[in-house]
């Protein structure tokens, strides 16, 4: 089986309103685990970064799946380079799109979220993840090595979600729901900046993912139940899901 086990998803596929058939983008994939549920839904998706190493492994069990006939026939799946910044799509080309933990990291983020308003269609729906603003501000106190400039590739800035709300809402999109994720994740990146982000060997780093790999696979009820109750103080991540305006009014450059 491809990646049978469960998926840490961030996403609501609800939420966003995926269905079969759809044509998703999904932007910033990593090593694919939004790509591939959707998939299994029945999506016809697209995965995009900008590593290779992700990028080998994403079409790797894209494919798996596909072989394994854990989506529907009718369903595709494909892995492509692309920058954020100038997609090589056509205008309007896909009904959803994820962009999970990717904004964090770009400089021109206005820009970015201008290609996905273009790429996406009229009436179309988005869900951007990154992190939230009070453990990702813990982070930053914590250690500069977590983030840019020291962190190559890291994190350039902290958002706020009413800050993202208005940068969607600037690209032409319409913000709608809200929610936080993965509140069990924010102490163990406390616990991370404090030792060091790039110590893996440090007893209690080890021990703690050692945690999150087992309620990830298992899913207990009681870490279930217990990430639900903090996920809007500390949830490591907060989704904002926006739609670009079947009718929309002429915008300003």
């Amino acid at each position: 089986m491809a990646q049978g086990g469960p998926l840490m998803l961030t996403v609501d596929y609800d939420r966003l309103g995926l269905l079969a058939g759809d044509r998703l983008l999904d932007i910033g994939a990593g090593f694919g685990r939004h790509a591939y549920e959707a998939l299994r839904r029945g999506a016809n998706v697209v995965a995009c970064d900008w590593g290779w190493d992700e990028l080998s492994e994403c079409r790797t069990y894209l494919d798996a799946i596909r072989v394994a006939g854990e989506s529907p026939e009718s369903a595709s799946g494909s892995a492509t380079r692309a920058d954020i910044g100038r997609l090589p799509f056509p205008d309007h080309s896909f009904d959803r799109i994820i962009a999970s933990e990717i904004l964090e990291h770009i400089p021109d983020d206005s820009r970015a979220v201008a290609e996905l308003w273009r790429v996406l269609r009229p009436g179309g729906s988005l869900a951007v993840t990154v992190p939230s603003w009070l453990p990702e501000r813990i982070c930053w106190a914590l250690s500069s090595d977590y983030h840019a400039p020291a962190a190559e590739g890291g994190h350039v800035r902290i958002y706020t979600e009413a800050g993202m709300r208005r940068l969607l809402a600037g690209a032409g999109f319409a913000p709608g729901a809200t929610h936080h994720a993965h509140a069990l994740h924010a102490p163990y990146w406390w616990l991370r900046c404090a030792v060091g982000p790039e110590n893996d060997t440090n007893p209690l780093v080890r021990a703690y993912h050692k945690v999150l790999c087992w309620d990830i696979e298992r899913q207990p009820t009681v870490t279930r139940v217990t990430e639900q109750v903090l996920n809007p103080l500390i949830g490591k991540s907060v989704v904002v899901y926006a739609t670009r305006p079947a009718r929309e009014h002429a915008r300003t450059a």
